[in-house]
């Protein structure tokens, strides 16, 4: 099973609101997932995002694979 990290969007029309979270590559972007790690709002000023960073670490060492998005996210919050 290949494990990704990835935004899962949420919150209303033109209002984007995205959590992170851990799931089997082939399913759905806002469909099942195994684990929430943080969330992301970029609508806020200056953006909001929290990240437990523990749990990521540990999807990162069983080989959950981060988007690029995500990666950046973990990059910027000293995750990775």
């Amino acid at each position: 099973m290949a494990v990704k990290m990835r935004l899962r969007r949420m919150g209303a029309k033109k209002a984007p609101f995205y959590r992170i979270i851990v799931a089997d590559s082939r399913s759905p972007r806002d469909g099942r997932f195994i684990e929430e790690v943080g969330y992301y709002n970029p609508v806020e000023n200056p953006p909001v995002v929290k990240i437990d960073a523990e749990k990521a670490k540990q999807w990162i060492q069983n080989g959950a694979q981060p988007t690029e998005t995500v990666k950046s996210l973990l990059k910027a919050n000293g995750v990775i």
